[in-house]
């Protein structure tokens, strides 16, 4: 067996204020970085081979607590892959202390376009209650100048099949941290959920979620850890 878990960031200042962030790139609130550092106890003797995140700051420092948290001695690097630069590789002093840790753009949270910032009850005061709840919750709908759900999927989904497949396959266990919509991708893939159905499949901020899979990378377990 091998584990994949994942994480939804804490809580940033914008989910606190009832605001779409999408791409937005704030930080955790108080409550965010207390929830990822509990994520990191909750981890405690977890052992992760690789561990990929999403560009956005909110993400990065979630992980960045998480690792901490967990008392992982080794030495974090990340990779950046969505940097056209090839460059050679720079490692550790002893590669086996080093962590691998792999920040792209294909696990971002979703492009809320125009609403981005805006607060959701004065955005159901303009537009109404339906018009945003179908923006908010359709699989397809876009929002005025973002992304749907479904385009979401389809970034996700094709990098954690050329990216991520392969490390479990090799029996690795790995971490991703990356946000609520983006990981819908992966959860609705893993689980087999409906086009109809994920877009209500809530993810708590800060509560790692194990899935132990098997050698098809099939799911024979899932655990919330809270």
């Amino acid at each position: 067996m091998v584990k994949l878990v994942i994480i939804r960031h804490g809580e940033s200042v914008w989910n606190l204020e009832n605001r779409f962030t999408g791409w937005i790139d704030v930080q955790l609130s108080e409550k965010g970085i207390v929830e990822a550092k509990k994520a990191g106890e909750l981890l405690k003797g977890y052992y992760f081979d690789k561990i990929f995140v999403s560009h956005l700051r909110r993400a990065i420092d979630t992980m960045d607590l998480v690792i901490e948290s967990i008392g992982d001695k080794r030495t974090p690097i990340i990779y950046h892959y969505d940097d056209s630069q090839i460059r050679e590789r720079e490692h550790a002093e002893n590669i086996a202390n080093e962590l691998e840790i792999i920040q792209s753009k294909a696990l971002a949270e979703r492009y809320y376009g125009d609403l981005q910032g805006l607060n959701k009850d004065d955005c159901r005061k303009k537009w109404g209650e339906e018009q945003v709840h179908i923006w908010r919750r359709s699989f397809d709908i876009r929002p005025p100048g973002g992304e749907s759900l479904k385009d979401t999927l389809s970034r996700v989904l094709p990098f954690y099949n050329k990216n991520i497949v392969p490390e479990l396959k090799k029996e690795k266990n790995i971490l991703i941290v990356a946000h609520g919509n983006s990981l819908r991708a992966i959860v609705k893939h893993l689980e087999n959920i409906s086009d109809q159905d994920i877009p209500n499949h809530e993810l708590a901020t800060g509560v790692p979620i194990v899935y132990e899979l098997d050698n098809d990378i099939q799911v024979i377990s899932k655990q919330e850890l809270k």
